[in-house]
């Protein structure tokens, strides 16, 4: 189980990231980045030491039109993350971004695998 989700201890980490980091950004992956060694979604998390965590925006990285998955002859490529860079600053909820505030996060009991409110 990955540590955006579960309980316990994950929750602790969660819990101590969120009050002295400010988790600000996490672009979500689809499945097969990393295939073949391995074929869970992968996240990205972007945050800044020594503040605590308002508001977290949320990036679901599309695949690429014609691509079901990625793979070592069709691999992720940078030129791919041109809507997150564009999408940065002004931070606009759409289709792909969302965002939560640290109280919603604390109510669902710091689970960070918030699904995207859009799709």
């Amino acid at each position: 189980m990955g540590t955006l989700f579960g309980e316990e201890v994950k929750t602790r980490i969660k819990e101590k990231l969120l009050s002295e980091c400010n988790l600000h950004t996490i672009v979500r992956l689809p499945n097969g980045v990393f295939n073949p060694y391995t074929s869970i979604k992968t996240n990205l998390l972007f945050f800044t030491k020594g503040e605590s965590t308002k508001n977290i925006w949320f990036y679901e990285h599309p695949y690429p039109p014609g691509y079901k998955s990625y793979s070592k002859t069709k691999p992720i490529k940078i030129e791919e993350f041109a809507a997150e860079k564009t999408c940065w600053n002004n931070r606009e909820e759409n289709e792909f971004a969302w965002c939560v505030s640290i109280e919603e996060i604390k109510a669902n009991g710091y689970n960070l695998d918030i699904k995207n409110p859009y799709q």
